[in-house]
């Protein structure tokens, strides 16, 4: 584990066990999203500008109206682009995923409304597949932010639409997305 990783980590347990006043808005909730995820770096050697169907699921705890700690997976999907190598055409794919750890910080705006951002850890692995062959498995632990709004659309349910960016080793994706969340 990088030592990026390591204190994330460490913030995200320290901010976590900090006791805040207990309210009607804490307690556990799951939500998932579907958006569109751009990869327009240098992945592994290959030079990519593409963008593919993401979709992400989490569960978490919220301990007020501004602090929720959350887990998920997040699926990038799979990001497809021609090469040119030499005097050839290739297909090049690149897939990849992981699983989230982090914090979320919100502020109210009105009743129903809410901004909110997003930091914490990614533990991810991906394939560089070149004309049906896997020619890379990168695997690593990198940050994730991002931020949106959030709107109640009833008692227990939001829609939620953000930006978030991961970083993947040399390389950065950013995904929109739009989805629900729902708290117990």
């Amino acid at each position: 584990m990088t030592r990026t990783t390591t204190a994330t980590l460490a913030l995200i347990a320290a901010l976590a066990s900090v006791p805040l006043s207990a309210n009607a808005d804490s307690g556990f909730f799951f939500g998932g999203s579907i958006g569109a995820a751009t990869l327009d770096e240098n992945f592994e050697g290959f030079g990519i500008d593409t963008d593919s169907t993401s979709f992400r699921i989490n569960a978490g705890w919220q301990f007020s109206d501004n602090l929720a700690l959350e887990a998920g997976y997040h699926d990038f999907g799979t990001f497809d682009d021609r090469l040119d190598i030499g005097n050839a055409l290739g297909e090049l794919e690149i897939e990849a995923d992981g699983f989230t750890l982090g914090l979320t910080a919100g502020v109210p705006l009105g009743r129903n409304l809410s901004l909110f951002g997003r930091v914490g850890a990614f533990f991810w692995d991906g394939d560089a597949i070149l004309d049906d062959i896997i020619v890379a498995r990168p695997e690593d632990d990198n940050f994730y932010y991002g931020g949106g709004a959030s709107v109640a659309v009833s008692e227990r349910l939001s829609l939620i639409g953000d930006w978030t960016r991961y970083d993947l080793d040399d390389t950065e994706s950013d995904v929109i997305s739009i989805g629900f969340r729902y708290r117990f």
